[in-house]
């Protein structure tokens, strides 16, 4: 059993191509972790050299090998300050296999070693989806990295790009991982306040993740890489902003944005065996992996889109007073207003019907089904000459259902496939999978309720080719709204329309997507972080932009959908309770 209380560290410096330099500046990090009397200690990804070679040759030359100078120096240092220290490094070992296409007989791997406190090495994860260029002179993993058993509890190692998706941080917490350690070296900021803290929040652990600071690029390529990009030479800078992150998403420790730092917090392992959401539904154990298979697939195509997707559209968010016929009439007002506005899309909170999206006792049976239906009717007839579709969610029968609805009726009925606590007494049959629809200016998702709390939901609709998706939603916990849905639209390349009482938003695709490109509009240092309009009155009104879901390239070779690691995704996809025996090693040695 862990300690009820264990002091973890993040710490954040800068890199360059002096491997004395960069060993001298990751001992001074770990003394610095030592003297605040950190447990463990967090060092930014590619510790040993700048993320920047001239070709293959060159990364071979700049790696580690097991036992060299550099890494018996970091093992000593674990063993004299008595703390565990996670170091990034590329690694170089024998390939054995060959690698496909390498001719020099070695791997060359984006590596997270954890150091014990005696010195040895507890656990070894090479990096499954790499980034840009480091797909030039990098080879990825070929095995899941392990969940290493510690006295403080089971560890995860991921890094960077690992994180911008959620199958990596996903699969190792399924696995039982409780503390998950990133590394990173990035100059954007929406690591900061949107990747790292969200992988916490939706798999209930801690996260402990160190940036780095300063260029990340050869000093003497840096204004002139700037100046092509259009941004100044500080933006391609590591962004800093080191962090630890409670289970529910909340930072307790960050360090600045700039300069060589240290955060430090008291954290409680224990706290992430909680899997429970308030309402008391274990979002683990409410997993539907039986429909996950095409996440553990190989990429494939999909029905083509007939037409063309548009640039823009307008969405609606509607949130409606009153119960039962009261908010079927005031449902409709708004609707017949905003398809008037010209929106297109329109989405309704869950179950609009009943306050706070909760079914009463006793309020399911036939008056439900008849009352849902006719509001089913109230609401198509308010789309009377209109191409406008509305998403709501209705009681019909055992199945909470979400409805896709036109002037015509309904196009796509979507059951809630994961169960909840809230609806247990009347929810009882959860079919699946969902569908899509294709409207004239874009391929549809509709996510039903709870399932948005899911992020395997999300991937299913990316890999069914949808560009948008509506979401009838209750929040329970402010991450869900915060970061869980800004991150389903990120990490998948997805228009989201959510609607919840009191709640909602419309996190619309950007334009200026992707690491390296000129941005008209000037350089916020977000990459991937979806444009928000937050939802206020009755009806909100945004645009969203369909087309762009096809631009999936968040740097060259680096596909946020299709790259996802799905070889080794298999604990994503195993039954409950047997994601832990998934044919992982818990350790194994450099």
């Amino acid at each position: 059993m862990p300690p009820v209380s264990v002091r973890v560290a993040a710490a954040q410096f800068a890199v360059g191509s002096d491997r004395t330099a960069n060993l001298a500046a990751v001992l001074r990090a770990v003394a610095a972790a030592a003297g605040r009397e950190a447990d463990l200690v967090v060092l930014p990804e590619f510790c040993n050299h700048l993320s920047w070679y001239e070709d293959r040759e060159h990364a071979l030359r700049e790696a580690c090998v097991p036992g060299d100078a550099f890494l018996t120096e970091v093992a000593a240092a674990a063993a004299r300050h008595r703390l565990y220290v996670k170091l990034h490094v590329t690694l170089a070992t024998p390939a054995a296999p060959p690698v496909p296409g390498r001719t020099d007989g070695m791997r060359v791997t984006a590596a997270s070693l954890l150091f014990a406190p005696d010195g040895t090495l507890a656990g070894r994860a090479d990096k499954q989806t790499l980034m840009g260029s480091e797909n030039d002179h990098l080879d990825p993993a070929d095995s899941a990295g392990p969940v290493v058993t510690t006295e403080l509890g089971p560890i995860g190692l991921y890094s960077c790009m690992e994180g911008v998706i959620n199958e990596v941080c996903r699969s190792l917490s399924l696995r039982g991982a409780r503390l998950l350690l990133n590394s990173l070296n990035s100059f954007a900021l929406d690591e900061a306040s949107l990747h790292i803290p969200v992988r916490a929040a939706e798999n209930k652990v801690w996260v402990i993740a160190a940036n780095k600071v300063g260029p990340l690029i050869p000093e003497a390529r840096l204004a002139a890489v700037a100046g092509g990009l259009g941004i100044p030479p500080e933006a391609l800078h590591g962004a800093g902003e080191s962090q630890i992150v409670a289970p529910d998403g909340t930072v307790v420790a960050k360090a600045p944005r700039t300069g060589e730092a240290l955060a430090v917090a008291d954290i409680d392992p224990l706290g992430a065996l909680d899997k429970h959401r308030p309402d008391g539904t274990d979002v683990f154990a409410a997993r539907r992996p039986d429909l996950y298979g095409p996440i553990a697939r190989s990429p494939h195509p999909v029905p083509a889109f007939v037409g063309r997707r548009a640039e823009t559209v307008t969405a609606a968010v509607l949130r409606p007073s009153g119960t039962g016929r009261a908010a079927v009439e005031d449902a409709a007002r708004l609707a017949a207003e905003a398809a008037a506005r010209g929106a297109r899309l329109l989405v309704l909170p869950e179950l609009f019907l009943f306050p706070s999206g909760r079914v009463p006792a006793g309020g399911t049976g036939a008056e439900a089904d008849a009352l849902a239906a006719a509001a089913l009717r109230t609401l198509a007839d308010a789309l009377s000459g209109t191409d406008a579709l509305l998403a709501c969610t209705v009681p019909e029968g055992p199945v909470h259902l979400g409805v896709l609805t036109g002037a015509g009726g309904p196009v796509l009925r979507v059951p809630q496939f994961h169960p909840s606590a809230r609806h247990a007494s009347w929810a009882t049959r959860r079919p699946g999978p969902p569908g899509v629809h294709d409207a004239a200016w874009g391929r549809i998702a509709l996510v039903t309720g709870d399932d948005s709390v899911q992020p395997e939901t999300f991937r299913l609709a990316a890999l069914a080719g949808a560009d948008t998706v509506a979401v009838c939603f209750t929040g329970l916990e402010p991450w869900e709204s915060a970061l869980g849905l800004p991150e389903r639209s990120a990490e998948n390349r997805l228009n989201l329309v959510a609607s919840g009482h009191g709640q909602g938003a419309v996190h619309a695709l950007p334009a200026d997507f992707g690491l390296w490109q000129n941005r008209e509009g000037g350089f916020t240092g977000r990459i991937s972080h979806p444009r928000t309009t937050t939802a206020s009155g009755p009806v909100t009104l945004a645009e969203i932009h369909p087309a762009q879901a096809l631009r999936r390239l968040v740097s060259r070779s680096t596909d946020l959908v299709d790259g996802r690691p799905w070889r080794l995704s298999g604990a994503l996809v195993a039954p409950a309770g047997a994601a832990d025996a998934v044919g992982v090693p818990t350790a194994r040695p450099a």
